[in-house]
């Protein structure tokens, strides 16, 4: 985790400084050629923040470029999406069940505001496995064995109950689903390489955890 806040900060001063650098460059008076840099190249000059006690440098925006850590998701991050897009499939198979079978307007409400949080997260999850590449095979993996996840035997015997019964059973199935979500998403917060997966998991832990507590208080 902490190597992974120290890629990431080095990641925006560069490509803060390299914004700056372009701007200025571009909008001084007079200043259309830029002073020759490194290797008697001319052309804007970006500013990099060095390690932990080196100086900075300045290098080509080409190079800064090449300076940025390396985000592309590996196996970590496509089992995560994958399998997070299941998980929530399956709170939303739950929630479903509340508006009819549901005793208590607090169950109800947090069925609904469960159901407003995930729906748009499995989009954005499908959308994410679009934007690189589709889903990938994942060997050796069970829906069912995941973090949190109700059996078939839970699930029909939340469909089958009403009233009081429903809300008990629905709040102790959807607590342990939501701490198998946490579970996810902690573990690929360290084996995953994705910003926009780390960011993901974090609003799920975010989230699931507070409405966690609520389902608790119930």
């Amino acid at each position: 985790m902490p190597n992974r806040r120290v890629r990431r900060t080095v990641a925006v001063l560069v490509s803060a400084t390299a914004v700056l650098a372009l701007g200025a460059c571009e909008s001084a008076p007079g200043t259309e050629k830029s002073a020759a840099g490194p290797g008697g190249s001319s052309g804007p000059m970006v500013v990099a923040p060095g390690r932990p006690g080196e100086p900075a440098k300045r290098v080509s925006p080409e190079e800064a470029a090449r300076m940025l850590p390396d985000g592309r998701p590996n196996g970590a991050d496509f089992r995560y999406v994958q399998m997070m897009i299941e998980h929530h499939r399956q709170a939303l198979t739950m929630t479903a069940l509340a508006p009819q079978r549901a005793g208590s307007p607090q169950v109800k409400k947090v069925a609904e505001r469960i159901a407003a949080a995930q729906g748009p997260e499995i989009g954005a999850m499908e959308g994410w496995l679009a934007a690189n590449g589709g889903p990938r095979p994942q060997s050796g993996h069970d829906h069912h064995t995941m973090p949190g996840m109700a059996t078939e035997a839970q699930l029909a015997a939340l469909r089958a109950a009403e009233g009081r019964a429903f809300d008990t059973l629905f709040l102790k199935l959807m607590i342990t689903h939501h701490e198998g979500a946490v579970t996810m998403a902690a573990e690929v917060l360290g084996q995953g390489n994705n910003v926009l997966v780390e960011e993901m998991a974090n609003d799920v832990i975010a989230q699931q955890t507070v409405e966690i507590d609520r389902m608790r208080s119930l």
